[in-house]
């Protein structure tokens, strides 16, 4: 009797591991492949590419080169990415290089001011700007060294001055560019400190002449951000501009530079202003003529783009949609023949890479790293749905149902708020906010495409400004509200779920939802404006999106938002249980957010839970406190939407 027993149990456990994997798990989610692209091979036959496998157990990634043949799809290992692709930070001719490296500029160190306190732990600072995403200010700049290969004697192009090139906190090498005939150095920097480096985004493209040693300002006339620049075959140089300085959603556009870029004597012009809708995300010159591939944002999805344009300044530059369905063209990575070639994402899909189509957008799968795990999996049905907001506007809500979704049952719902504020709430694939994951535990997810989310117009984007509290949370409860109609929803399991800005609206619905919600999750989140405000690094964000200091009584929208669209002004409304992540090296939305929302919590008596993240940033980068955060997350749903 007792092997029967034995044999049944074991039937049942392998039965349930077998129904486990057919669906995303936190663990399986950790293991798939992570693919980025590196370029195309200088012979124009392979796409060189590195696969990022997380290892759970040491914490830790490890990473493989590959290359797969374009023609035939053969993929094969290696080890000498390097000298497949062309270096493009050496001169055609050999002679020069550029690379970054960093250099102490200032004193800011106890042990630096005085160096017989060598064993001291300070920082001293008498200015703003000590410390930016994760890293406190040292006193130390990344700045390009122009070395001469002939006789190794190298050149700060920054001159030992308290700016950066990479741009931080995420610029990298393709900040820095050669000019195709070798002449010239392009970089990108902020020639901004202290108070000013943290109010304004006002970045320039910097040209340094080789022949003559003069460093010319191609874009002093260009307030906003200035960046990503490229020549192409024919020396003409492009890059990504906003128009105003202090906002950084401001509208993307390519700025083409025709003229004589040796002396700084260029006629920009602006090849995506006619189109409002437009907001561009990268870019990459064609191999012939006066086009450029770009993705963009559009009806909630990225998608790959042409603009075609003249030298007459009085002939509009002509945009064309290349690719048109439910996925993301996440980035380009060249040109081959008739071909691009991208990477491409989707709800149930991470990163693979593909060509595509020039002049149909047909696309043909190059990389199947994950293809072998997804396809023991049941995918999610991904779903379109328009929604009549407050406003009479119609709004776009992706929908994701569980694997095996049954109309005739009734499921438990999350509507999930996204950060930015304004950034695109796409066919993305995240390996934290998996949407994939959620609706793998039995959630519908409903997403709203709500006010503050470029793809949908300019004023789309734009009305979120200064009014985080106002439209937009109109806009997320007709989300929730007219898909909680179907007979499939039940309306008792509801929870609300999202970070960084997506984390304030948790906090801030929390105080308005009327006991819609049974659950809330916030990762990040504003809690509190004034606070934020005094503690948060890049100053330019709260100065556009809140009014201004708030200390300013004069300003109306400051006062405005402090008295209407603060979620610590209604935390006597709260009711309803909430667990609150926090990183403790995320200065852009600092700890005592976090904590704050979490003492209020307790002491009003709410079922609260804080998980604290000390090492992580305002992501989660380790794969154990990832895994952490998804078995806590998933455990709080389970425990509170019953």
């Amino acid at each position: 009797m007792k092997k029967i027993q034995t044999i049944l149990a074991l039937i049942v456990l392998c039965t349930a591991h077998t129904v486990a994997q057919n669906v995303m798990t936190p663990e399986l989610l950790w293991q798939l492949g992570r693919v980025s692209a590196l370029g195309i091979s200088k012979d124009g036959k392979f796409v060189v590419y590195n696969v990022s496998t997380p290892n759970v157990a040491q914490d830790k990634s490890s990473s493989k080169k590959y290359i797969v043949n374009i023609q035939d799809g053969t993929v094969s290992e290696i080890t000498n990415a390097d000298s497949l692709l062309n270096n493009t930070k050496i001169t055609p001719d050999g002679k020069y290089k550029i690379a970054d490296d960093e250099v102490q500029v200032t004193k800011v160190m106890g042990k630096d001011i005085y160096p017989e306190l060598s064993k001291s732990n300070v920082y001293v600072y008498d200015d703003l700007a000590y410390r930016h995403w994760d890293t406190w200010e040292d006193g130390k700049f990344s700045h390009v060294f122009l070395t001469d290969l002939d006789n190794g004697t190298k050149k700060d192009l920054l001159e030992n001055q308290p700016y950066d090139c990479p741009t931080k906190p995420f610029g990298g090498d393709e900040d820095y560019i050669w000019s195709v005939d070798g002449k010239l150095v392009v970089y990108v920097t902020k020639k901004k400190a202290g108070k000013e480096y943290a109010q304004s985004t006002n970045t320039d493209l910097y040209a340094y002449d080789l022949a003559t040693g003069k460093t010319y300002n191609l874009t002093e006339d260009m307030p906003g951000y200035d960046l990503n620049p490229s020549f192409n075959s024919r020396n003409q140089l492009a890059w990504l501009s906003m128009k105003r300085d202090g906002y950084e959603a401001d509208k993307q556009d390519i700025i083409v530079g025709i003229g004589n870029v040796n002396r700084g004597t260029i006629v920009k012009r602006n090849l995506t202003e006619h189109r409002d809708d437009i907001h561009v995300e990268a870019f990459a010159w064609a191999k012939e003529g006066n086009t450029i591939y770009f993705t963009a944002p559009i009806d909630g999805t990225l998608q790959l783009f042409e603009v075609t344009y003249t030298n007459d300044l009085n002939t509009d530059p002509v945009i064309r949609q290349i690719t048109k369905g439910d996925y993301d063209i996440s980035g380009i990575v060249g040109q081959l023949g008739n071909s691009i070639i991208v990477t491409r994402t989707d709800m149930n899909h991470a990163a693979e890479i593909y060509t595509v189509d020039a002049g149909s957008g047909q696309m043909k799968q190059l990389t199947h790293v994950n293809d072998n795990a997804y396809s023991k999996l049941k995918m999610s049905r991904t779903e379109r749905r328009m929604v009549k907001t407050t406003d009479g506007k119609e709004m776009l809500v992706w929908v994701i149902y569980p694997p095996d979704f049954d109309a005739s049952k009734k499921y438990p719902a999350l509507l999930y708020c996204q950060g930015g504020p304004q950034s695109p709430l796409t066919q993305f694939y995240s390996f934290r906010w998996n949407f994939q994951l959620m609706a793998a535990n039995g959630y519908i997810v409903v997403a709203p495409n709500r006010r503050g989310m470029p793809g949908h117009g300019t004023k789309w984007n734009e009305q979120i400004s200064k009014d985080w509290g106002g439209q937009v949370m109109k806009d997320y409860l007709s989300a929730i509200d007219d898909v909680s109609k179907e007979t499939y929803v039940d309306k008792n399991r509801l929870g609300c779920v999202g970070a960084s800005y997506g984390g304030y609206s948790v906090y801030y619905l929390a105080g308005i939802h009327n006991n819609r919600f049974k659950s809330f999750i916030a990762h990040d989140g504003v809690f509190d404006l004034k606070s934020m405000y005094g503690t948060t690094e890049e100053l330019w964000f709260v100065n556009w999106d809140f009014g201004g200091p708030y200390w300013d009584k004069s300003n109306a929208a400051v006062q405005n938002a402090l008295a209407n669209f603060n979620p610590s002004n209604n935390v006597d409304k709260w009711n309803t249980p909430i667990l609150i992540y926090q990183g403790g090296k995320d200065y852009r939305v600092p700890i005592e957010q976090g904590l704050q929302a979490f003492t209020a919590a307790q002491i009003k008596g709410i079922k609260s839970k804080l998980v604290y993240l000390p090492d992580e940033n305002h992501w989660v980068l380790h794969a154990q406190n990832a895994l952490v955060w998804q078995r806590e997350f998933y455990g709080w749903l389970k425990e509170t939407l019953k």
